[in-house]
């Protein structure tokens, strides 16, 4: 029961962000978002090439954000459905290179300095080193090991959707100042996500060993 609900949990939220940045982004001016609209009173900055760069990164990790739950909840059975599921792993694989590398533009001009861009510079190396691991684990045919990592990738991808559910409430505590939330969502973002999925598979792990050992007792 435990996991359909986190199951369905990470399905309704990835679901929800996908839904409200095609909304916000697609359906609008990228000059009325009140985040473009914040970047644009620094008059150091400037909107091109920095505003391709954010279209690409939403494109791409929207993707994977849709894809991820999907790949990892559904386990492949049958010819079409293992053909689907090798489709759509391409497809997540391919979305988080081109996020992870404009990422790591956007890191460089993030909002709140170098605070902020070593928190997602950070997570854009880890994000796609996780991804790259996974892919390495299935060509050798380490299924387990491969489920794993995707796990971890799909724990950082998911900071799409943690960064909108903490920054609200940081820019509350934080009396409305946005920079110094943004610092901290930078790595608050994440790297809970990268605990707890580090978390869950060792005990997954301890659970299948121990009763891997439970089988082998001989009867007495």
């Amino acid at each position: 029961m435990g996991k359909s609900i986190v199951r369905a949990l990470a399905i309704v939220l990835a679901l929800a962000i996908g839904a409200y940045a095609v909304l916000k982004y697609g359906f609008h001016s990228p000059l009325t978002v009140d985040f473009v609209k914040m970047k644009l009173r620094n008059p150091d900055f400037h909107l091109e090439p920095w505003i391709y760069a954010l279209y690409i990164h939403i494109v791409t990790a929207l993707l994977a954000l849709v894809i991820g739950p999907f790949q990892l909840f559904l386990e492949p059975a049958g010819m079409k459905r293992r053909s689907r599921h090798l489709l759509l792993g391409y497809t997540y694989v391919l979305s988080i290179t081109i996020s992870g590398l404009v990422n790591l533009f956007l890191a460089w001009h993030a909002t709140g300095g170098w605070v902020s861009g070593h928190g997602f510079f950070v997570l854009d190396v880890l994000w796609m080193a996780a991804t790259f691991m996974a892919v390495h684990k299935i060509s050798i045919n380490d299924v387990q090991a491969h489920k794993e990592w995707m796990l971890r990738s799909y724990a950082l991808t998911f900071a799409a959707v943690t960064l909108r559910l903490w920054l609200p409430l940081l820019i509350t505590l934080n009396h409305g100042s946005f920079a110094p939330s943004y610092q901290i969502v930078a790595w608050l973002c994440w790297v809970p996500n990268l605990i707890f999925i580090k978390t869950l598979i060792r005990l997954r792990w301890k659970r299948s060993h121990r009763q891997l050992n439970g089988r082998s007792r001989p009867m007495r």
